[in-house]
């Protein structure tokens, strides 16, 4: 996901803007610039790798001027390279641009054509491009936007600077997040909450774009008429996120889940009563006959833990999607069904485009997320947040186990209102829940051992991770981050599918993490882990005590986890499969915190 800030101020903004993109290098980057306007000139500043490089480039080469545009960039198309790299200018006009435009090869053959030059290999200086042609046409910096945004195909979120118009800038919202924010005799654009620069916020709405001066702006809406935006006061902090005492955010992050857990679970449990209480909401959830889990990358494997969950407690059939598939398999959504949305950001690209269609078959809309104000969740019906607190690092950790503590309370309730979970047993199910920080606890203090044997599994160029029932999509869950921080190739199975072609891959360098609560799969979990031992596989175990005492013996390593109940079991086992890929990026040295082609939220499909 790129990061925007656009400024109009009375003063220089050039530093205003590099803090602003400061703040937005938890979403990843390989580039950075920003453009001001000065003496009736555009003045780009670009650098290639770290913002340092910018910084770098902007005390060599100053940037004067009271407004201004600024972008981190995470490539889609043409390398990270100087030239890439936003704003891309033309003689009257420069732009940032969040998204993909579609159509920019049958747009740039037409410009092309038309005698234009480019200098990128990109897709978002066809847009400058576009916008320039009108205004060196004669049209005004309105016109020019109101008639090349109907042109674009794609998602984005623009902020446009223009010469020979020193005291503006527009800003435009297609499928891409874009903010306003409103100061003293200043006004501010931008992909995130705008904090510390102002807490006085308005959402563009899908379609909106918007004229923005130092003393106010105008919005026009997708028909290009002019609409009032609430402004809002934004809760988000304004103290950077700091790592304290630890090495990376990443380490942060998955030592605070058991803070987070249990401020999540305050949200939803009644200890009073031991009972279950979500937000309000105008439908009757004992009347919900499906429901569609749509979601990417971590939140997906968060639905299908969910799944299991549903299905066995409310005993509603459940399919679940990724959101990148779920549009184009045409699937078929019957009135009367809830689809159910996860993300952390509330902004990912495919999961935004999959609610419209959701909404369209009849669906209620329920949304877990961890951004209350985002896109997605100003269209829910339900509105379940995860109060997992910022989410800086990369790698999702605590998101993850914080939304598996709201789905898991959103199934018990649906349970209880469809009358399969009567008061006592919603009380237990809410005493094992109200467990589970101190569980995740107790994993934690596992870290010493598992940074200890990480050196097992650095060396390795491939991992597999085993498991059954809601285990299996934490064997997916932690082969997605070892692969996304470490750079090994690792895959989740299930572990009885082993048989059916992936233990072909089993020798004596290739580490297998088998996670195996004990319980009703604990047997047939361990048979299958026998047949790995018996063609040399290296086996790491994680279980309780007393699977470890049943199971343990012969194996390379093994995480000893608290005896849990199966229900919370998810959360707990979450812990290691973190921690585990968290030391082996360690020991290869890899950039923790921002791996490499990886974006903190993506807003592109």
């Amino acid at each position: 996901m790129c990061g925007i800030i656009g400024i109009a101020d009375r003063d220089s903004v050039a530093n205003r803007l590099v803090d602003g993109l400061r703040r937005m290098e938890y979403r990843g980057y390989d580039s950075a610039g920003l453009c001001t306007i000065h003496a009736c000139a555009l003045v780009p500043r670009r650098a290639q790798g770290k913002l340092a490089n910018l910084i770098a480039e902007l005390a060599q080469r100053p940037a004067l001027g009271d407004i201004g545009i600024a972008h981190t960039r995470c490539a889609t198309h043409g390398a990270p390279t100087e030239d890439n790299t936003h704003p891309h200018a033309t003689e009257h006009v420069a732009l940032v641009h969040d998204g993909i435009i579609e159509n920019f090869r049958e747009l740039g053959e037409e410009l092309r054509a038309a005698g234009r030059q480019f200098n990128s290999e990109t897709d978002s200086e066809v847009v400058a491009h576009l916008i320039s042609r009108e205004v060196e046409g004669g049209a005004s910096p309105e016109d020019a936007v109101r008639t090349v945004l109907p042109r674009l195909r794609g998602a984005f979120a623009l902020a446009i600077a223009f010469r020979s118009h020193p005291d503006m800038l527009i800003g435009a919202r297609h499928g891409s997040p874009l903010v306003l924010g409103y100061g003293e005799g200043e006004m501010f654009l931008g992909s995130d909450a705008l904090a510390p620069l102002t807490q006085q916020i308005a959402y563009l709405e899908e379609g909106d774009w918007a004229v923005v001066r130092r003393d106010g702006v105008q919005v026009f809406d997708a028909e290009n008429a002019p609409v009032e935006r609430e402004v809002t006061t934004s809760g988000a902090s304004a103290a950077a996120v700091e790592k304290g005492n630890y090495c990376h955010l990443m380490q942060k992050e998955i030592f605070e889940q058991p803070t987070v857990v249990a401020q999540t679970l305050d949200s939803y449990l009644r200890q009073a009563d031991n009972s279950i209480a979500l937000p309000q909401f105008d439908f009757d959830i004992s009347k919900i006959r499906r429901l569609t889990i749509v979601a990417c990358g971590t939140s997906y494997y968060a639905g299908m833990v969910a799944k299991y969950w549903f299905e066995q407690f409310a005993r509603v059939p459940v399919d679940i999607s990724f959101a990148s598939e779920f549009r184009y398999r045409d699937p078929v959504l019957k009135d009367g069904g809830l689809a159910l949305l996860i993300s952390q950001s509330g902004e990912t690209a495919d999961t935004l485009a999959a609610l419209p269609h959701c909404k369209a078959n009849g669906q209620t809309i329920a949304m877990v997320v961890n951004v209350p104000t985002s896109s997605m969740a100003r269209e829910a019906d339900l509105l379940l947040p995860t109060h997992a607190g910022p989410v800086i690092g990369v790698a999702s950790t605590k998101a993850f186990t914080s939304q598996l503590a709201v789905l898991a309370a959103l199934c018990a309730h649906m349970a209880v209102k469809k009358g399969l979970m009567n008061r006592e047993e919603e009380a237990e199910v809410v005493a094992y829940l109200l467990e589970a920080p101190a569980s995740l606890n107790a994993a934690l203090d596992r870290n010493e051992d598992i940074a200890a044997m990480a050196h097992l599994i650095a060396p390795a160029r491939e991992v597999l991770y085993l498991g059954r029932g809601p285990d299996f999509p934490l064997t997916l869950e932690g082969a997605l981050k070892l692969k996304g921080i470490s750079y090994i190739h690792a895959g989740g199975y299930a572990a009885g599918e082993m048989k059916h072609g992936p233990i072909a891959l089993i020798d004596d360098k290739v580490p297998v993490v088998v996670l195996a609560p004990s319980g009703p799969l604990f047997e047939k979990t361990v048979s299958n882990m026998e047949e790995v031992r018996a063609r040399g596989g290296q086996v790491v175990l994680v279980s309780d005590a007393e699977g470890l005492a049943a199971a343990g013996e012969g194996c390379i390593a093994t995480i000893e986890m608290p005896h849990v109940h199966p229900l919370i079991a998810p959360l707990v086992y979450a812990i290691p499969v973190q921690l585990l890929a968290y030391h082996v990026a360690c020991v290869k040295g890899t950039d923790v915190d921002r791996p490499r082609n990886l974006a903190k939220s993506v807003t592109v499909e």
